[in-house]
């Protein structure tokens, strides 16, 4: 017998039984569509993790205050992240925050060739921004910066220009307006709310520009901010901490550049050299890398969860074969008195169990592709085929399918042709 007429029958047999073929597809589906739709929802979330977090690219790194609170998004984001059940140190020095004059000092002394190097710090999210009878909602992300803020955190500009140092220097009320919030207060007109007056919680602020639109991470408007100068934002808040970014215009000087800059804040923070250091340099990819080490932890959750069904189909699948081969004994019989082979028995059921086993594969595919990214739109992430992962889906549902016909077709290709004709 022809391996095409193996197929042929094991094919006609699972549509014979439609209802039990159903039932263990599903199965074999939910497992697969378990494993493929978190798998690609989560290599999503990689990859607008690497994209939120890397805005300044490989070649750049921040200085900051050891505790970390950061946002998704870069200097737009609206996802905050925190350290939560940290043990309180016995030294209250390594809590301490980047001031402003530190900062200061930094970008004086720090002289490395080819770096560019910008402050900021952030301002609270609970802010207003009104023109005339408009106003937003209190949900606006306020940034305080420099003129190289723009060019640190990857931001571009639609209309308008970006800030002077010398408007920094003497504190202007001069601002960057958001696209959302330009939006909001200037409709389609975006362009238009350049040289306009704005009032950021009551304070009159003139708008110079109007950022371009990043799209939004996490579900969340990376544009519904608004970026005023550093030395302004005491005019709405206290105490902040800074954040010292820096850019570097070669990638293989990166390291030594944040060698020499650790060196400098750490003279800076008046340390010697038995203290550690009580602040962060950390290169601004390093950031979405541990975002994708905690996501992996939650891969290896849901291949263990989607490993369990996969098991579970398969005791099910073996169960259904084995009623199979009882219901056709006859049948088995008949091929066998005609000159049929154990051979081709055993090939017949187990051609019958790995084509179930594929066709749950598929359906599975199908509905996790689906189901992964459409909570992948829901995170306003791109979409995305794991590739790796639907190989080893359909990998390992024809070794399921494989191991449970094994059993059964053994077991139909041993019986006897005279007892299986006379079996009722």
């Amino acid at each position: 017998m022809k391996v095409s007429d193996v197929l042929s029958l094991a094919y006609r047999s699972i549509r014979s039984h439609k209802l039990r073929t159903g039932i263990t597809v599903a199965i074999i589906a939910i497992g697969i569509t378990a494993l493929i739709g978190f798998t690609t929802a989560i290599q999503a979330m990689n990859e607008k993790l690497m994209e939120s977090f890397s805005t300044m690219g490989a070649n750049g790194f921040t200085i900051r205050f050891k505790e970390r609170n950061f946002r998704i998004g870069g200097g737009g984001g609206d996802v905050e992240l925190s350290k939560k059940g940290a043990k309180k140190q016995k030294q209250s020095s390594l809590n301490k925050v980047l001031t402003e004059d530190e900062s200061e000092l930094f970008v004086k002394r720090y002289q490395f060739p080819g770096a560019t190097v910008g402050l900021s710090t952030f301002s609270g999210r609970n802010n207003i921004v009104s023109y005339q009878s408009s106003k937003t909602s209190p949900n606006v992300l306020m940034m305080g910066g420099d003129e190289n803020y723009l060019f640190l955190n990857g931001f571009s500009l639609l209309a308008g220009r970006n800030f002077s140092k010398q408007e920094i220097q003497s504190a202007q009320n001069i601002c960057l307006l958001g696209y959302d919030v330009a939006s909001k207060l200037f409709k389609l007109n975006r362009s238009m709310a350049v040289n306009h007056v704005v009032r950021i919680n009551d304070v009159p602020y003139r708008v110079i520009g109007v950022l371009a639109s990043r799209g939004s991470s996490f579900g969340f408007s990376r544009d519904n901010l608004i970026v005023i100068g550093y030395k302004s934002v005491e005019k709405f808040s206290s105490n902040n901490s800074y954040t010292i970014g820096v850019k570097i215009d070669r990638l293989n000087q990166v390291t030594n550049a944040m060698g020499e800059a650790e060196g400098v804040f750490r003279a800076i923070r008046k340390l010697n050299t038995t203290e550690e250091s009580n602040f962060v340099v950390e290169r601004s990819d390093s950031v979405a890398e541990k975002a994708i080490n905690v996501l992996s932890y939650l891969t290896a959750a849901i291949v263990v969860i989607g490993f369990i069904t996969l098991i579970g189909s398969a005791i099910g699948l073996m169960n259904i074969m084995l009623v199979s081969v009882t219901e056709r004994t006859k049948e088995v019989g008949l091929i066998k008195a005609i000159g049929g082979k154990s051979k081709t028995v055993r090939q017949q059921f187990l051609s019958e169990a790995i084509l179930i086993s594929l066709l749950g594969a598929f359906f599975g595919v199908v509905l996790g592709l689906l189901f992964g990214n459409f909570l992948a739109v829901l995170l306003s992430a791109g979409f995305t085929v794991p590739w790796k992962w639907i190989g080893y889906g359909i990998a390992i549902c024809g070794t399921v399918g494989l191991l449970a016909g094994l059993y059964p077709a053994l077991k139909a290709g041993k019986l006897n042709p005279i007892d299986a004709l006379r079996y009722e």
